[in-house]
């Protein structure tokens, strides 16, 4: 599937999709959502890059491996269930902060960074495979 529309469309559908899967990831504090499937929805939308341009595109837009952006998200998320340690609190305990951006005071959570993490993973490990198996179609 190759076709001049698809090649045309995917740029701008690829970019609505990451812009879709971050608003899934914050809104998923509070509502249906979440890293898990904000993860999925980026990894589908560098599928469908990966598809429409190839796949040494994709990685050159990534700018890095994607397990090792997988690799960063759990980290990030290894932390966050860590961090309540330092407060001798136990494992996976919210921790809450209030950072002031100009517009008025925004709460920040350790949740959150969990969030992002599972994101990263689910992002980084789906986006592996997926165009691990588009080079290999193409072989």
């Amino acid at each position: 599937m190759n076709t001049l529309i698809f090649r045309t469309v995917a740029p701008f559908l690829s970019a609505l999709m990451l812009v879709f899967s971050v608003f899934v990831l914050l809104r998923g504090h509070n509502e249906p959502g979440g890293g898990f499937i904000g993860g999925l929805i980026a990894a589908s939308a560098l599928a469908i890059q990966g598809i429409a341009q190839g796949v040494a595109a994709v990685r050159r837009a990534l700018k890095a491996d994607p397990l090792t952006i997988a690799a960063v998200g759990l980290l990030l998320s290894a932390l966050a269930g860590l961090l309540p340690f330092l407060f001798y609190l136990p494992f996976m305990t919210g921790l809450w902060t209030e950072v002031n951006i100009g517009l008025g005071p925004v709460a920040i959570s350790s949740v959150m960074l969990f969030d992002f993490g599972v994101y990263l993973v689910v992002a980084g490990t789906v986006t592996a495979m997926a165009l691990a198996l588009e080079e290999r179609e193409k072989d």
